[in-house]
């Protein structure tokens, strides 16, 4: 049961990373960590998501640009513009590694507020780092494989961040229900949210995408939002906007009460 269980951990783990510093962080500022903080779980990002290790920098421009044009032809990765999910990510790539290796002018209103640590990206983003980490996975596999048919789940581990920001783009802009007219496609996909750590309440983030707790409704659970609560109360993170209103605003819409 090695291989299942490493291939869940892996999942999850690069997952939080994705959606807490990448996501939250990077591209949000939902929180403030101290410079020690910062770069720690800078690090802990590289380590976790390994061969699929995504730029903050790039990563946090490329999202905003996502809410600033969201199901537009202007928008890096929405269903509503490519007909197949491998269309949209391979079109999201392109536009990633424009922005990465700074071959298109940015709008200065996506730059500044995320992280930056270009000496470390060299070392993080080079092919000698990508290919130990793939190296690595199969080493694993290799080991301990109790079942030809696991090998199935390795190529998965060498693109697991842009897979999983495949599923939460894809699924959170195709199915599921809205608790808001965002003017663009953005769902709940509660159903497979278990999936994806609070990440595609894509409605609600749209609504609101500087709130840290992406549920809206008693039952939309935001598991990424409580461990920030608890990084919060260590002392290791400053969350803000914590009181900033949801399932009041989704009430009043759903019952046509203004007041």
């Amino acid at each position: 049961m090695f291989i299942p269980i490493f291939f869940v951990l892996h999942w999850y783990l690069s997952l939080f990373m994705h959606s807490f510093f990448l996501h939250r962080y990077s591209a949000h500022q939902m929180f403030k960590l101290s410079k020690f903080w910062e770069r720690f779980f800078y690090v802990l990002t590289y380590v976790l998501q390994g061969a699929s290790f995504l730029n903050p920098r790039a990563y946090a421009i490329l999202h905003r640009m996502h809410h600033e044009y969201s199901d537009t032809d202007k928008d890096p990765h929405s269903p509503v513009q490519h007909p197949t999910v491998f269309g949209m990510m391979w079109h999201t790539r392109n536009v990633y590694l424009n922005i990465n290796e700074r071959r298109v002018a940015v709008d200065p209103k996506f730059e500044g507020g995320y992280p930056e640590w270009p000496a470390f990206d060299r070392i993080a983003e080079s092919l000698p780092s990508r290919l130990f980490w793939i190296a690595a996975y199969t080493t694993l596999y290799v080991v301990f494989v109790e079942h030809w048919a696991f090998y199935a789940l390795l190529p998965i581990h060498f693109i697991m961040g842009p897979a999983q920001g495949a599923i939460v783009n894809w699924c959170g802009h195709k199915y599921g229900y809205q608790n808001f007219d965002n003017q663009d496609n953005s769902r709940n996909t509660l159903a497979i949210d278990f999936l994806m750590l609070g990440e595609l309440f894509q409605n609600n983030h749209h609504k609101f995408p500087n709130r840290p707790n992406f549920g809206a409704r008693w039952f939309e659970f935001d598991p990424t939002y409580r461990i920030m609560l608890l990084l919060d109360k260590l002392g290791l993170a400053k969350l803000k906007n914590k009181r900033m209103p949801a399932a009041q605003v989704v009430e009043r819409q759903r019952t046509g009460n203004t007041a």
